[in-house]
């Protein structure tokens, strides 16, 4: 490997742990470094021993903050931003289209239309806003979302096997988003005004939503299934040679296809049903790792993308709890900030590249 790729390798990890201290130091509580750090390694004042003499309130209160509230969010944005990047670059690869994203095939649609139908009815038909229920509304709201992620993929996986042309495949899943869609807008019109409301905020996106046992089976979730997207990386590498060359290679065009789009398909699943639907940084993130290690190599653009998606998600994070902003910003307002100026400045490169060839 490159000095350059080692050195970018070794940034992007000391950004990552950079980042996670700011955002357990940083937000609308300030909390001394020190005090983060006794709280985290259990030392000083939360030491065990000094715990059964007591602690004051606002130490109580300053590692509640720390262990129920800032160290769930920061490890929800590490591994939700990992999963969305990587799986961006297995959607721009199969479909070999810059901009093919982790909701191109409507499996985000899915994960909404699934949230949409319990959150929606569950006052037209139940008569108690699903909202109400508290943690168990939360766990309702996680099932539905993968049920209805998972369903459209299953859909989109038995079309993959029908058509053979990945541009049909892509106007598939963009016209089961707007079905998708079509359907949510109809809920809204017959559904009462505090579920619609739930609905819109589920659709912002968050990572302050997984807590807990939930925070917990989603990281060990997700440890599972990146680790797995690796043994890709060779697929992958001989799809970007075009069908005629991978096929003279040996490779299954048409498996090859399913088993990425299927790893995809999963890990946007996953992530869209603790998360809600996270926008631009599975499309932006390849786009920067491309233009950084200057290469098309998965072998290099894998671990970086996991790294830079990891990074830029604590980012994002740490932006939507400015310290001194009381609550949050919906993380798709700050995403889209960073994102749209990316996917733009792709965009004009290409265009002069073009330029420059004529």
């Amino acid at each position: 490997m490159k000095s350059h790729t080692l050195l970018w390798m070794l940034a992007l990890l000391v950004s990552i742990f950079l980042f996670f201290l700011l955002n357990l130091l940083l937000g609308s509580v300030h909390i001394p470094m020190g005090k983060v750090w006794d709280i985290l390694w259990g030392t000083g004042d939360f030491a065990p021993l000094a715990k059964g003499t007591g602690l004051d309130n606002q130490s109580v209160i300053w590692s509640n903050i720390i262990w129920k509230s800032r160290v769930p969010q920061a490890l929800t944005a590490l591994v939700a931003g990992a999963g969305l990047s990587v799986s961006g670059l297995q959607m721009q690869t199969v479909f070999r289209n810059p901009l093919a994203g982790p909701s191109v095939l409507g499996i985000s649609s899915g994960a909404s239309l699934g949230v949409a139908c319990v959150v929606l009815l569950s006052g037209a038909l139940g008569g108690v806003a699903l909202s109400r229920l508290g943690y168990m509304g939360e766990v309702a709201l996680s099932v539905a979302a993968i049920i209805g992620a998972l369903a459209v993929m299953a859909l989109i996986v038995y079309v993959s096997q029908k058509v053979k042309g990945n541009v049909t495949l892509l106007i598939i899943g963009v016209m089961i988003g707007y079905v998708a869609s079509a359907i949510i807008g109809v809920l809204k019109y017959f559904s009462v005004e505090e579920d619609i409301r739930a609905y819109v905020i589920w659709g912002l996106g968050s990572f302050a939503r997984v807590s807990g046992g939930q925070m917990v089976l989603f990281v060990c979730i997700m440890a599972v299934l990146l680790p797995l997207s690796f043994l890709l990386i060779k697929t992958m590498n001989l799809l970007l040679l075009g069908d005629g060359y991978a096929r003279n290679l040996g490779l299954n065009i048409k498996r090859a296809r399913l088993l990425v789009i299927s790893c995809s398909g999963i890990l946007v699943a996953i992530v869209t049903a603790y998360c809600g639907p996270i926008m631009f940084i599975g499309l932006a993130v390849p786009h920067l790792c491309r233009a950084i290690f200057r290469t098309s190599d998965h072998r290099v653009l894998m671990p970086g993308t996991l790294l830079m998606g990891a990074s830029l998600a604590l980012v994002c994070n740490l932006v939507a709890r400015m310290p001194g902003f009381e609550g949050a910003l919906p993380v798709n307002s700050v995403t889209a900030l960073v994102g749209a100026p990316v996917v733009a400045s792709v965009l004009f490169n290409r265009r002069k590249e073009h330029l420059n060839e004529e």
